[in-house]
């Protein structure tokens, strides 16, 4: 698709369609009529999609929220800002309606990409002048004025009380909203607001709830609508162009390219079941465990497991080796040479398409469904609560940490909980969080490493 306007013009339509009239914060009514190159079409989610992941983490982490406002100030600035003001704006509504499509196509992508423009938007509108937030609440249509004068004077007292209960000045601010206290259930649950009678006394200083309350109500009723018309038209009308970008997006991984192993690192047969012990994730270990076991593996398994051994380090010669003597234990060598070795020598490049697999990552990992007689997908996600509190043990992880972990679980952060995994069995804090197996293992290297010349250090003295 080709831009047919200037990037004014754009600009122009996408205020129309989606901006309001407040500042640079758009309320995303409605996709803008433009016509956009595909290419931005995936860059400009992709940038965005990075933004999201990381509100995402930074949540799973709970963060306090001012740390979480200077964190989304830093994600935007580096992945959505342009020296334009109306590039930034195009970039922005452009990107929300793609990824409003991508997560529009089942009830668990809606939910969290729900969460977090809802996140995105809050913290973004905190950023905002005075007079911008008044211009989005009537953007929004918000049917509240503020209180007059004379009934602000006869509930003054109460709320100075609760302003110092919440820790803020006894100089009470001036202008409040009086609405309906179900308009504002995060500052109810927090007690944040005087009630009286059904209302709430908003400050304007938290006026945010109110316009986030109205925000997500609009995005959740539109990425319904826009589920609909994607199943009824646009996935089959677009299948051989935008469909297999949308269907991608979803699962992306933004991080290092493992297809080949980093620092020119390799591993040879004979260390394999040391390496698993000490660095390799717990999916990865889990596989290996069945391997020694069955000697055998389906075929999602021998994907996401000979992958990851590739990115890892092992050459093709000893990939073969490796494979072929488990399988043969089994199958017998000449079924393997016939039936297997192919699929192994495919994923290192050297058949068919000659195309140089990357090993995959824990998106795509959590997001597999394994069957009967399965074992790749992620632990985290795929095991039973008493099977992962067994698998966690062997690993050594007990106690406080063992709990914290299957929180996370419990609240669905796969990755959070093996990065709680990596920094247990470690005694490392892992700040950037573990998005791919091969990640993992790197890290763990480094740090068995550096663990090492320090003991070496020490000796020496």
């Amino acid at each position: 698709m080709e831009i047919v306007r200037s990037h004014r013009q754009l600009a122009a339509a996408a205020a129309a369609a989606g901006g309001g009239g407040a500042g640079a914060l758009p309320t995303y009514r409605a996709a803008p009529q433009l016509e956009v190159r595909l290419e931005e079409f995936e860059l400009f989610a992709i940038d965005r999609l990075r933004v999201l992941k990381g509100i995402s983490d930074g949540l799973s982490r709970g963060k306090r929220p001012e740390e979480m406002e200077k964190l989304v100030s830093e994600l935007w600035k580096t992945h959505m800002r342009h020296q334009d003001p109306a590039e930034t704006l195009n970039k922005d509504i452009i990107s929300h309606f793609v990824l409003r499509l991508v997560y529009c196509r089942t009830e668990e992508l809606r939910k969290w990409f729900l969460s977090m423009e809802t996140s995105l938007f809050r913290y973004r509108f905190r950023l905002e002048s005075p007079e911008s937030q008044r211009m989005l609440m009537t953007e929004f249509q918000l049917p509240y004025k503020a209180l007059p004068h004379s009934e602000f004077e006869v509930v003054k007292d109460k709320l100075s009380q609760v302003a110092r209960s919440i820790g803020q000045s006894a100089n009470v601010e001036s202008v409040f909203f009086k609405v309906p206290f179900e308009e504002v259930p995060d500052l109810v649950a927090s007690r944040r607001v005087f009630l009286s009678k059904g209302y709430a006394y908003v400050a304007m200083s938290q006026v945010v709830s109110l316009v986030v309350t109205q925000f997500r109500c609009n995005i959740s009723k539109a990425l319904v609508l826009t589920n609909r018309k994607w199943t009824a038209t646009i996935k089959e009308q677009e299948k051989d162009r935008l469909t297999p970008i949308v269907e991608a997006l979803s699962n992306a991984y933004f991080g290092p390219d493992y297809s080949q192993p980093k620092d020119a690192v390799e591993i040879s047969l004979k260390d394999i079941d040391q390496l698993a012990k000490s660095s390799f994730p717990l999916c990865m270990r889990h596989m290996l465990d069945k391997l020694r076991e069955n000697h055998h593996l389906k075929h999602g398994g021998r994907m996401q497991f000979g992958l990851f051994l590739k990115g890892a380090g092992l050459k093709l010669e000893d990939a073969l080796a490796f494979w072929r003597a488990e399988f043969s234990q089994k199958v017998g060598s000449e079924r393997f040479d016939k039936e297997y070795a192919y699929s192994i020598r495919h994923n290192y490049g050297k058949e068919g398409k000659r195309t140089d697999y990357t090993s995959y990552s824990c998106q795509k990992i959590i997001s597999a469904t394994p069957g009967v007689g399965d074992h790749h997908g992620c632990p985290y996600r795929h095991f039973g609560d008493e099977n992962l509190r067994a698998a966690l043990n062997k690993m050594g992880v007990g106690g406080h940490a063992l709990e914290e972990i299957m929180d996370k679980v419990k609240n669905r952060h796969y990755q959070l909980a093996c990065t709680l995994t990596f920094e247990a069995t470690h005694g490392v804090s892992c700040d950037s969080g573990i998005n791919h197996p091969n990640q993992y293992f790197s890290e763990s290297q480094k740090v068995l490493r550096a663990k090492n010349q320090t003991v070496e250090s020490q000796s020496a003295t």
